[in-house]
């Protein structure tokens, strides 16, 4: 079966860009902004609650998806600053990195976000984004029990991700 970006869910993900678990956090957001899973391997400091770290993360990404979009320099119709966009409209990004870490992130035509926060040295992870979503798509959209819009608690899901995400570099 094909999904997202025309690729097939296989035995064989995208191959790892370094070696060991370099991976600290994933967020999964629908396009409301409410966050359907959230998983952490290696994220040592603690500061916020989980729903101040959620409003965190999603109010970056829609500041850093509004900025992207005006900053475009191939589209004369830039709209307000602020004003959401939907998904594929106007330019945006797929990751930046900073000393620290590195955020990947991508977004599928129906609105959801994949934010994947790793070691700053990690190489392009678009395509092991792609492969999550077409995770969640088998696993969770699929499953007669899920309700949209609730977190995921799919343990076959969880349970794939998080042995696919620990082998990522």
């Amino acid at each position: 079966m094909q999904f997202f970006g025309g690729t097939e869910i296989s035995p064989s993900p995208p191959a790892p860009t370094a070696s060991g678990n370099n991976a600290h956090m994933l967020y999964i957001f629908n396009r409301n902004g409410v966050a359907l899973l959230y998983r952490e391997w290696n994220r040592p400091l603690k500061t916020l609650s989980p729903q101040q770290d959620h409003k965190l993360m999603f109010g970056l990404l829609f500041s850093l998806k509004s900025l992207t979009a005006k900053m475009d320099p191939t589209s004369a119709d830039k709209g307000n600053l602020g004003v959401p966009q939907l998904p594929g409209q106007g330019c945006s990004f797929h990751s930046f990195r900073t000393n620290t870490y590195k955020l990947s992130f991508m977004e599928s035509p129906s609105g959801i976000k994949l934010i994947l926060v790793t070691h700053p040295k990690t190489g392009d992870l678009r395509d092991s984004l792609k492969y999550i979503y077409n995770l969640y798509v088998e696993y969770v959209v699929k499953n007669p029990l899920y309700s949209p819009g609730t977190p995921i608690s799919c343990e076959l899901f969880n349970k794939t991700v998080d042995q696919y995400v620990r082998g990522l570099g």
